[in-house]
């Protein structure tokens, strides 16, 4: 095994940098996933690391080992692709032996391998079939056996999952947990699929625009967003953000968006004592609003049940608001009900840069290898 370093990475293709100084450590075992939107980078910088793409500038290390000017066949990775890249005329065996046949590796070693990761990877009755004989589930176990037989230092894996339906996805999520948590080797995973990161993950590192936005564990980074970005990509449905005046009064912080006025909780008064006069987003997660009988009046627009929640849109003057309630909650379309925020959960931003005003990295925890992310049983 060993960590991966990032050290101000950058791919440039031509006048387009589609990687922009991105460091990064991932830990020795850990299980690290690079997320965001399409076009963020997070797929270049995997390929950074494989050596199929060369880095414009910085440097890339395995273990102790600078692999700028190596080779992907001279880096000791192995990667899984998103569309499986199996040989279609070769059987399940050979193409799981394939790699290693490449390399000189001896029989009786390839035999081994190959038997253990069949078991491992309950295949075992596949390895006379041809791709086109498998469902997509059995495609991927494949692919994933194939990188398996190499016993590299790191896994690269190019969203693996994103071909396979919603079910099939979930059972696979867990399944690369199980086998994350028996051989412990160094995993980068990209995806763009938040219920992907933040369930697989031990860290997560988001992208934009060829940026690393935040790095952490995945409920930290959801529960303590750097910037707006980050707090709006990570959620489903997205954190709602309201905009407006920050005022102070007899000593307390009050932030008018116009059609209501929220009174900022004393903690974080000190984040916020150079906003005075100053234009701040205040951010609230769906599921921190709630239906309180003396909240604030709003009108339900939309009612959208999605079996485990219900998500509604609330009118709340000009800036529209979501809340992720309890299915069995009575409400139909129209209906005026009243909400509340929860306090302790609200976020502060600045609304020309976009930076959490209230996030303290002096918070931020290390990565945790030995306790690996339980994947959910279902999408959220």
């Amino acid at each position: 095994m060993a960590e991966v370093t990032l050290t101000d990475l950058v791919k440039r293709f031509g006048d387009v940098v589609a990687v922009d100084g991105v460091s990064l450590d991932v830990p020795d075992e850990s299980f690290t996933v690079l997320v965001g939107p399409s076009g963020c980078g997070k797929t270049t910088t995997l390929r950074l690391v494989a050596g199929l793409e060369r880095a414009t500038d910085g440097t890339i290390e395995i273990g102790d080992d600078v692999v700028n000017d190596k080779r992907a066949y001279e880096r000791d990775i192995a990667m899984v692709f998103q569309n499986y890249a199996l040989y279609p005329h070769k059987s399940v065996e050979e193409n799981m032996r394939f790699g290693l046949e490449q390399h000189g590796v001896e029989e009786d070693i390839i035999e081994e391998r190959v038997a253990e990761a069949a078991e491992l990877l309950q295949i075992g009755e596949l390895l006379d079939r041809r791709p086109s004989e498998l469902s997509g589930g059995q495609q991927q176990r494949v692919a994933l056996g194939r990188a398996i037989v190499r016993e590299p230092d790191v896994f690269l894996m190019d969203e693996p999952l994103s071909n396979l339906d919603a079910k099939l996805r979930v059972q696979m999520r867990a399944e690369l947990n199980k086998l994350h948590d028996k051989l412990s080797t160094t995993t980068v995973y990209v995806t763009h699929d938040q219920v992907e990161a933040m369930t697989l993950g031990d860290q997560i590192a988001v992208m934009d625009a060829g940026e690393i936005q935040q790095v952490g564990p995945p409920t930290f980074v959801y529960e303590n967003p750097r910037n707006r970005f980050v707090a709006d990509f990570l959620g489903s449905p997205s954190m709602n953000f309201l905009e407006g005046d920050l005022e102070r009064r007899d000593g307390r912080f009050y932030l008018d968006v116009g059609s209501i006025e929220h009174e900022v909780p004393a903690a974080y008064d000190d984040a916020l004592a150079g906003y005075d006069g100053e234009r701040v987003v205040l951010g609230v997660r769906p599921e921190d609003v709630t239906l309180r009988p003396d909240g604030i009046p709003v009108t339900v627009n939309v009612v959208e049940p999605q079996g485990e929640k219900t998500v509604l849109e609330l009118d709340l003057g000009d800036q529209p608001i979501k809340a992720s309630v309890d299915p069995g909650v009575p409400v139909s379309s129209d209906d005026r009900v009243s909400v509340e925020f929860d306090r302790e959960s609200v976020h502060y931003f600045d609304a020309a840069t976009g930076e959490c005003l209230t996030f303290d990295p002096e918070d931020e925890p290390s990565v945790d290898t030995d306790s690996a992310a339980i994947a959910s049983g279902g999408e959220t």
